[in-house]
């Protein structure tokens, strides 16, 4: 009786895992051959699932899928062990090999129809800059020094205004006044959502519910990766490393919310989290978002031409320097071979799901800051 029953059982889980495989695979290849399924999906499928999962993992303070991660990683070796003692032990090793097999198989099944459902179909949708009328197109090499000029002053306006440390560093504010609500105080984090909301009475497709990102307890995990965040489709949060230069956070935490709604392109999550910065009433988020865009922007003219490269280059303040030099050392502290295999990794997860510049589609959002300023 009791082999009928873990019978019964690990012939429902595969048959469980089999159905949502196949779910995934059917919907990744509508997203992909049904013309304007992904969109349809994104506006109204996806939209109501942030809000209802990201309400949900929304209560719980921690980063749900970082503590998901360890848990994981802890339970598949020492299960598998266990299997394998109690399998060596009785006669019917086979059977508990197999119902181990079909407890990892479903768990694998359903992280991947979660990963569909919450981003894999939106990789297919109409582009932000496309509803938003921001069109990227072919660019002078005149055109790209004038960005990067403007993107200069912008940085030079904003850097005596932030909150600085004893060593000159930017640091953000325990909280700042919302000037906006009544004088509440808000924390950046929840700057961060303020913005993103701010940004959608300009743009419609922003609208929604934004759940608050969260930081990695341990954000080292990520600084070794090369990374300032990640969006999680399996639980549907926006994360962010803790521990990296805090200019860095405002930009990173909208990168990562822009995400929530459907939009997955690295170029275009760069774009709105530079619209969403650049927006807000907070002058360190401003700073945030101008002197990102002032990087990339900035690599892209070093690349055309060197000459003009130098001569922007000196035009800018010397207290954004302190910031800069504090961030090439915090990365460089972290870089190595995990950085590198992470970055390879990236590289190939982002070409798989139809961007072909895969790691440079990052800066690949000057195209549309160029474009964004021509209007």
């Amino acid at each position: 009786m009791e082999e009928k029953k873990k019978a019964g059982t690990t012939e429902k889980r595969l048959l469980l895992a089999c159905v949502l495989f196949t779910a995934a695979g059917v919907l990744m290849v509508c997203a992909r051959q049904i013309p304007g399924f992904a969109e349809w999906y994104s506006v109204h499928i996806y939209k109501k699932l942030t809000g209802l999962i990201g309400r949900a993992t929304g209560l719980v303070p921690f980063s749900i899928v970082e503590f998901g991660l360890y848990l994981l990683l802890a339970v598949i070796p020492i299960s598998g062990l266990w299997m394998l003692v109690k399998a060596v032990r009785s006669e019917n090793g086979g059977m508990r090999a197999l119902k181990w097999a079909s407890g990892l198989f479903l768990t694998a099944s359903v992280l991947m129809f979660l990963y569909t459902v919450n981003c894999g179909i939106n990789y297919q949708r109409e582009s932000f800059s496309q509803k938003a009328g921001i069109l990227a197109d072919q660019y002078t090499a005149e055109e790209l020094k004038e960005v990067c000029v403007w993107l200069t002053g912008e940085v030079n306006g904003r850097a005596a205004q932030v909150e600085r440390n004893i060593d000159g560093e930017m640091v953000l504010g325990t909280d700042q006044e919302q000037p906006d609500a009544g004088g509440i105080l808000e924390t950046p984090v929840n700057a961060a959502v303020h913005a993103m909301e701010t940004l959608a009475g300009k743009y419609p497709d922003m609208e929604g519910y934004y759940p608050r990102p969260k930081p990695v307890c341990v954000s080292e995990i990520l600084s070794y990766q090369g990374l300032s965040g990640v969006y999680s489709p399996f639980t549907v949060e926006a994360n962010y490393n803790a521990d990296m230069p805090d200019y860095h956070l405002p930009f990173t935490l909208c990168h990562e919310l822009s995400h929530l709604r459907g939009f997955m392109q690295e170029e275009e999550a760069n774009f709105i989290a530079f619209l969403a910065c650049s927006g807000s009433e907070r002058v360190d988020f401003q700073y945030s978002g101008y002197l990102l865009a002032w990087s990339y922007s900035m690599s892209a003219l070093r690349r055309t031409s060197a000459e003009d490269w130098q001569e922007v280059r000196t035009e800018l303040d010397e207290i954004v320097e302190t910031d800069l030099r504090v961030n090439a050392r915090f990365w460089d502290a972290y870089d190595g071979k995990v950085a590198e295999v992470s970055d390879k990794v990236n590289d190939t997860y982002l070409k798989a799901n139809g961007q072909n510049d895969g790691v440079h589609s990052y800066g690949k959002m000057v195209d549309l800051l160029i474009a964004y300023t021509k209007r």
